[in-house]
């Protein structure tokens, strides 16, 4: 299954629905992505891909300095799962992945 992509993700915690970017792709044969939001990019680490599962770690300093682990599920075109920050409790995580523009779209 091909995740290679831009999701849009959701993450519900405590403070509000948290909007953040996603972006996968392959270089040399590996698995790579950035994340954006809250005005800033971070790469991912630990990335990996087993079957349908999907899970990474990043950082983060907005709106508070976090280490996030991510553990989500792929469904064709969508994921869910959970984001974790240490010892809070896990937050949910939705996502869309953002679909090319087709020919009739664009006016072509």
């Amino acid at each position: 299954m091909s995740v290679e992509g831009i999701w849009d993700l959701s993450v519900s915690t405590p403070i509000g629905t948290i909007k953040a970017v996603v972006e996968l792709r392959r270089r040399n044969g590996a698995l790579t992505g950035t994340a954006h939001g809250a005005g800033e990019a971070v790469p991912l680490g630990d990335l990996v891909l087993d079957g349908d599962r999907l899970s990474w770690k990043q950082a983060v300093t907005k709106p508070m300095r976090l280490n996030l682990a991510f553990a989500v599920t792929v469904h064709g075109d969508t994921l869910s799962g959970t984001s974790k920050a240490g010892r809070l409790p896990a937050s949910k995580v939705t996502g869309e992945r953002r679909l090319a523009p087709t020919a009739s779209a664009t006016g072509a």
